[in-house]
């Protein structure tokens, strides 16, 4: 495993494990895959901490507080090391106001059954600004109830912004990264780079797009994706160039496409992937891309086949999604 360089007490993992589908039944996982110290989540948890995974990312949001009990039960039965583990979540910010935070950073940390490592704000709050949210971080902080406090989904000006109504550093920046979706490089990274501060890239496999597994006559059947304009036939068959370019690499590296954008998007060492998995199989594929690393021109060719990449948009995208909702019924 590759751990980042950030001013923080724990190692991250260049690597770390996302945990929405852990009591999400959106994702299709039935109750056996979560529950009981047999449970898929419980051995895929025991194995990530194994393979020297210590990021781990969950939130409130995700099956309304049931990922958040799972990932603590889970670290628990695997007696997680707490100075070494790196548990994150996050808080759904409807009236982020500072006594709010306490609250509900107080019931995230009950549900991990420990002291929350990375407290983020899931999304931007377009009402209600930064300051009376990071008023409620400084006494979560002060508390011991928190230790390092990051966002989610901002801009580059708002993210600064939090640190200066913090007080101290917001060490890290959640948001989508991976090869089809590099928005982060125009500002984000270079910030981190120079600053010191981390970004977690969730989705660094565009949930399955950059496996290679789909293409137009085979389209996921999970219907979160399948509202994605990425997945749709048109788009699938656009990204061809960008999937032939990662499966030549791939091969030189004795790799799988997923391993290899996986290892595209790491490529910058402030960057932890926090893909998810969904049986310990998946888990050390991931944790395996760690020990990749791309040459300069291996980088450079599948940035350029990524930027070639134009996905279905628009009234276009739209329209598509609709007929492919009326032919899968």
């Amino acid at each position: 495993m590759r751990y980042l360089d950030l001013p923080t007490a724990k190692k991250w993992s260049a690597i770390g494990l996302g945990t929405w589908q852990f009591g999400s039944r959106e994702w299709g996982y039935g109750a056996d895959y979560a529950q009981g110290p047999d449970s898929e989540a419980s051995r895929i948890v025991a194995r990530a901490l194994e393979l020297g995974v210590t990021v781990f990312d969950t939130a409130e949001a995700y099956g309304f507080g049931r990922s958040e009990r799972i990932l603590g039960e889970a670290l628990d039965r695997a007696h997680a090391d707490p100075a070494t583990t790196v548990v994150a979540t996050k808080i759904f910010p409807v009236l982020p106001v500072d006594q709010v935070v306490v609250q509900r950073g107080t019931s995230s940390a009950a549900r991990l059954r420990r002291k929350i490592d990375l407290y983020q704000v899931h999304q931007p709050n377009p009402v209600i600004g930064d300051g009376t949210t990071m008023a409620g971080m400084r006494t979560l902080q002060a508390a011991g109830v928190v230790d390092e406090v990051g966002v989610s989904n901002y801009g580059l000006d708002r993210w600064q912004g939090a640190e200066t109504a913090l007080g101290t550093q917001v060490i890290s920046n959640q948001v989508e990264y991976s090869l089809v979706a590099r928005e982060p490089d125009r500002d984000l990274l270079p910030y981190a780079r120079t600053a010191g501060r981390g970004i977690l890239a969730y989705s660094p496999l565009a949930q399955g797009l950059l496996s290679g597994k789909y293409d137009a006559d085979h389209r996921p059947e999970n219907f979160i994706r399948s509202l994605r304009p990425v997945f749709l036939p048109e788009s699938l068959r656009r990204i061809t160039p960008l999937i032939e370019t990662l499966r030549a690499v791939a091969d030189v590296h004795d790799a799988t496409p997923s391993q290899i954008a996986l290892a595209w998007t790491i490529h910058q060492p402030v960057v932890v992937a926090i893909p998810g998995a969904s049986s310990v199989a998946q888990l050390e594929s991931n944790c395996a891309a760690a020990e990749i690393t791309l040459a300069e021109d291996e980088y450079t060719a599948l940035t350029a086949a990524a930027e070639s990449f134009r996905p279905v948009s628009g009234i276009a995208a739209l329209a598509g999604i609709a007929r492919a909702q009326i032919g899968s019924r």
